[in-house]
């Protein structure tokens, strides 16, 4: 039976999109890699989350039954799914968006199809709304992840605002506690009393103030949700380009330049949790022949 694969990279906040739906976000160069093996099970979808086989796998059953759907053939076909990822899942750091368009993108190979980017993008959408794991859609999210760079959405309206790149020399470290915090399961309401706040940063995006609009999402996200600022503004005080929280956290996430990553790293040493290094990603998700 037909066998696909594809990549799709990781992404980190610039704006959080839980208050208002609009937000933003920038691709980084983590990676959640899925293989899609068809099988004669018309509607059976099984597999497993080899990076982390406890979790859910929800997500991946509505992502290769939106594809199949979408080309009529989910009475022909099931499915076998593999997917590997070095992003820690349910910290803030876009897991759920990233698999849905890796498996998305893997279906789509197996059955030797292609979708313009906005049906990709919608289907993994629409499976990670049914599947539970996203309240916004995230479409900030996932079209950082699907596409690259840093991209400005309105998720309400299901656009992609604006997309551009900036310094692949830019580098990413990332501060990752060791307890997860999944999203449907917040209590968002004070996040939401910061929705004219958090307006602010939306408008440093879309004006390409990236910098600015990660570090006013950090302070306000933190103070919302309950995360100590110490790390953010210890990020900045040795170097930082930009610093903040990363979704609804735990992550935190620093942007620098390479002379000052290991000020930084000492800095956040002495917390409780690991550190991931990465840089900027600006390529765009992609199959795998």
């Amino acid at each position: 039976m037909p066998i696909g694969k594809a990549v799709a990279y990781g992404a980190v906040t610039v704006v959080n999109a839980l208050a208002t739906g609009k937000g933003s976000a920038l691709s980084v160069s983590l990676w959640t890699e899925a293989t899609v093996k068809l099988t004669d099970k018309p509607g059976v979808v099984d597999g497993v989350i080899v990076s982390d086989p406890q979790e859910d796998k929800m997500l991946m059953e509505k992502c290769v039954l939106k594809v199949l759907k979408r080309f009529n053939v989910d009475c022909v076909y099931g499915a076998y799914v593999e997917t590997r990822s070095n992003i820690p899942i349910a910290r803030g750091l876009k897991s759920s968006s990233v698999a849905s368009n890796a498996i998305v993108l893997a279906v789509l190979n197996a059955l030797n199809e292609e979708l313009p980017d906005e049906e990709v993008l919608r289907l993994g959408i629409e499976a990670s709304i049914e599947a539970g794991v996203t309240v916004t859609g995230a479409l900030d999210d996932a079209s950082a992840s699907y596409l690259g760079g840093v991209t400005v959405t309105d998720n309400k309206a299901m656009k992609v605002l604006k997309r551009f790149e900036i310094d692949d020399d830019v580098k990413v470290l990332i501060y990752v506690p060791k307890f997860k915090r999944y999203t449907t399961k917040m209590d968002l309401s004070r996040l939401k009393l910061m929705a004219e706040e958090l307006d602010v940063a939306f408008r440093e995006a879309i004006e390409g103030r990236w910098r600015t609009a990660m570090v006013l999402n950090g302070l306000i996200c933190c103070s919302a949700l309950g995360y100590s600022l110490e790390p953010v503004l210890n990020a900045l005080e040795t170097g930082a380009l930009a610093s903040g929280l990363s979704g609804k956290g735990p992550a935190i996430v620093a942007l620098a330049r390479q002379n000052s990553i290991n000020s930084i790293k000492k800095t956040w040493r002495t917390l409780d949790g690991e550190l991931i290094e990465t840089s900027v990603n600006n390529r765009k998700a992609q199959m795998l022949r």
